[in-house]
């Protein structure tokens, strides 16, 4: 390939469309807008969604439920995965900077810990929140839980 045999991308020399400059243009007269009818008016705009008087379907469609305004998220994580990381740990806490570290969790939400699993290791656990089976299955196991604020 060289300049001699380089070309233009296709509709790079296309010209643009100029409408209303007089009727050899091909886009005089009505301007590419037609004939009467509310989009041939200067100012028309109907709001978005508009199909020209029907119900428009965000209205159609039905409501469902409603958003709890007060909703905290959390970053979950399961004692399988936390038995696993305290075996590499060697007793040291488990904290959401470790988790965060270790790539277990990823954005900077509240951690909760889930009792899904079994847990064979006493480990020491840093969270903001708990269910009442990782409780249970943490102590059991000869294990803390400290509740962060």
């Amino acid at each position: 390939m060289n300049l001699s045999n380089i070309r233009a991308p296709k509709k790079a020399a296309e010209k643009r469309k100029r409408v209303g400059r007089g009727m050899g243009s091909g886009m005089g007269k009505t301007s590419t807008r037609g004939h009467k009818g509310q989009r041939s008016r200067t100012g028309s705009r109907m709001i978005r969604g508009f199909e020209g008087g029907q119900m428009p379907l965000h209205r159609r469609m039905p409501k469902r439920g409603f958003t709890n305004i007060f909703r905290k998220e959390f970053n979950i994580v399961s004692l399988e995965r936390l038995g696993a990381l305290g075996e590499d740990l060697h007793a040291s806490p488990i904290t959401p900077d470790v988790l965060r570290k270790a790539g277990v969790i990823k954005a900077k939400l509240p951690v909760k810990i889930l009792g899904d699993g079994e847990l064979t290791i006493a480990i020491t656990v840093h969270a903001h929140k708990f269910s009442k089976s990782a409780l249970e299955k943490i102590t059991k196991a000869g294990g803390k839980v400290e509740v962060l604020q």
